[in-house]
């Protein structure tokens, strides 16, 4: 079974960085696309990075510029830096990853923007 542990949401003033890590663990023979998604209340999840196993990244253009994914084939990490952040980044983010031709979500960790 794969797990996904997330770290690194917080409270965070306006203008303000964070950094959420993903670790995966379990028995991992193919470790695919990895991401980022967040769901504000009221709305619904959407995707805010996105990286391939070969690097390549893709951003929606609310976070283009601010956010940056990271991944770790060899730890089995992935990671998003925030910066320049705004009170509408508020949401709960998860982490996503396909492995093993399966797709696992984490649970969530909690970023608040203050103004």
């Amino acid at each position: 079974q794969v797990q996904l542990v997330e770290s690194g949401g917080g409270l965070v003033q306006a203008g303000g960085s964070l950094r959420l890590s993903c670790a995966v663990s379990g028995r991992i023979f193919v470790l695919n696309t990895m991401g980022w998604y967040r769901q504000a209340p009221g709305s619904q999840r959407e995707s805010v990075a996105v990286i391939t196993s070969g690097g390549s990244t893709n951003y929606p253009d609310s976070v283009k510029g601010r956010f940056a994914i990271s991944r770790d084939n060899a730890n089995h990490t992935v990671s998003l830096q925030m910066n320049s952040l705004k009170p509408e980044d508020t949401a709960v983010y998860y982490c996503n990853v396909r492995a093993n031709w399966r797709n696992y979500w984490g649970q969530g960790t909690q970023v608040t923007v203050s103004t």
